[in-house]
């Protein structure tokens, strides 16, 4: 066969087995040797290094990257079609680039620092990422074993970079064991030892928890709670076609048709009201009047539900780099995408989502690219930014002192930023999310695969709240207890346990992705100091 058809096969074969984590029925399991096809062209233009320029890899690991950001993130189209092509085209670059530096450091530093880097230029590079003023780490390696729970609850010790370091090492581990089989310049002890240790790092972390599944065990301390999942079209009715009042009012008719005396939370979607909300009058608001007025019946509840407000900031104040004109009328104002805690005091608790969709709730970088302004709102996105909040924020219950952690929507992809809510105190993590913005399409349930990562990681019981299917109940071991439908007006029920203990990731964080920061900072220095020594000596 052809070299380069060949190469261009496992490419391909390469991007089907780093995507099939992310489908709905799939397994993340084959990520474990999803890089050997490409690690088995890298390894040709290692051997061949006299023939070939570091960058002949480019054209074999850039395409099998975009067909996995492809197969995996197209639904974004349905949201902006633009985005999805940036967002596809810049991911596979950064991560081809990655994998390029890996290859030159190896042609100049041998196998185990190239290697080395492969593993810790990635892993740091995912958290660096989620760090940025532009992110997307949805395809986070460690993500894509979201649906095999039973070998990843050590996520309580590692957290999702902890996964993504797992399956690029067992990846090399793997390739190197293939090629000490196949070459026939290996020894049998030198096969045995590989074999040993690809064991060793690929099935002890499974069978630990598998055993940790079976043996972990909530301390017994219920809340009954009630999700909504009202089914408003976000295209059609939720921001125009639909009056807000006549929103409101399904929201309450399905949390009525499942509350009851027992019930301590009602849980609904992000920007379930939308009914200009201003913050020094949000008692004045009808829809916030509406809620008030439903929980005098459930005295012991909590409602908790998403919001879209404003804050209009008088003559004098000082403006947020975010504030807006308000029209004509010289004043200035903020958004938020918040989450409110209603109850029968007359105090509502607030939380104002901080961690903002790039081009859709914020434009990053504003004060740079000014000249981008009229493009982005021609496309549909936005200039300026909701306002945030620079700390993350708990709600409280004033009758058993119970915590909750407002999680709205992208929020929930961020592994370390939900352990800032957990640190605090919190007893559960409450998700409230929009999904409906992309169709249906693997978008809204890949969305909500992740919170059983979040749930592991901390020791969270979860309840999610979507707009549009899947809301669902999550336990503290990953496991989904009840999903909603797709496109289903529905409300469910369950009984979940509080826990205040905090796992070691909670504490500490992604810890393994700042040791491979620290690791990548001392491979590029040594290889500098290697060239300067050899341009010495050529000298």
């Amino acid at each position: 066969m052809n070299r380069k058809l060949k190469f261009w096969l496992l490419a391909v074969f390469s991007s089907v087995l780093l995507s099939v984590g992310w489908f709905d029925k799939g397994t993340g399991l084959p990520l474990l040797l999803a890089f050997v096809p490409l690690l088995w062209i890298e390894e040709y233009f290692f051997e061949n290094r006299d023939k070939y320029s570091s960058k002949a890899i480019l054209s074999y690991i850039f395409p099998a990257l975009v067909l996995w950001y492809t197969f995996d993130t197209w639904w974004v189209f349905n949201a902006s079609a633009v985005g999805v092509v940036i967002a596809i085209l810049a991911n596979s670059t950064m991560f081809a680039v990655i994998f390029w530096f890996a290859h030159i450091i190896r042609r100049k530093l041998g196998s185990l620092a190239g290697y080395t880097a492969l593993v810790v230029f990635w892993v740091y590079w995912e958290y660096f990422y989620m760090h940025g003023e532009i992110t997307w780490p949805w395809l986070n390696l460690g993500n894509g074993l979201a649906h095999d729970i039973r070998f990843i609850q050590w996520y309580e010790y590692t957290g999702a970079l902890g996964g993504s370091f797992w399956i690029l090492l067992s990846n090399i581990l793997i390739f190197r064991l293939i090629k000490a089989y196949s070459s026939r310049k290996t020894t049998g002890k030198n096969v045995w030892l590989t074999l040993a240790l690809t064991v060793l790092v690929v099935f002890v972390p499974m069978i630990l928890s598998v055993y940790r599944f079976n043996t972990y065990k909530e301390k017994t301390d219920p809340r009954n709670i009630v999700i909504i999942q009202p089914n408003i079209d976000p295209y059609n009715e939720k921001f125009f076609g639909m009056n807000p009042a006549m929103q409101t009012q399904r929201i309450l008719q399905l949390a009525a048709s499942k509350g009851d005396s027992t019930t301590d939370y009602f849980v609904a979607p992000e920007t379930a009201l939308n009914d200009d909300i201003w913050l020094n009058e949000i008692h004045e608001n009808r829809s916030i009047r509406m809620i008030e007025a439903f929980m005098k019946n459930y005295p012991k509840a909590k409602f908790i539900i998403g919001a879209t407000e404003y804050r209009r900031y008088e003559p004098g104040d000082s403006l947020s780099s975010t504030a807006r004109p308000l029209g004509e009328s010289g004043f200035y104002y903020d958004s938020y995408n918040a989450a409110l805690q209603i109850d029968t005091t007359s105090v509502i608790q607030q939380y104002f989502k901080s961690m903002l969709v790039v081009g859709v709730e914020k434009m990053p970088y504003a004060r740079y690219l000014k000249f981008l302004q009229k493009l982005t709102l021609r496309l549909g996105g936005t200039f300026r930014s909701h306002a945030t909040q620079a700390f993350r924020s708990n709600l409280y219950s004033r009758n058993d002192k119970t915590v909750i952690s407002p999680v709205i929507c992208y929020e929930s992809v961020f592994g370390e930023y939900v352990t800032d809510y957990i640190k605090l105190g919190s007893d559960f993590i409450f998700i409230i999310t929009n999904d409906g913005w992309w169709k249906n399409t693997p978008g809204y349930k890949q969305h909500n695969s992740f919170a059983a990562l979040r749930a592991i990681e901390n020791r969270r019981s979860i309840a999610r709240s979507a707009n549009t299917g899947m809301s669902s109940f999550v336990n503290q071991r990953g496991e989904f207890l009840q999903k909603t439908k797709w496109w289903t007006q529905d409300a469910i029920k369950a009984t979940l346990n509080a826990n205040r203990k905090l796992t070691f990731y909670t504490r500490h964080g992604d810890y393994i992705a700042r040791f491979s920061g620290y690791v990548s900072l001392l491979i590029v220095l040594f290889y500098f100091l290697n060239a300067i020594l050899l341009r010495v000596r050529e000298k």
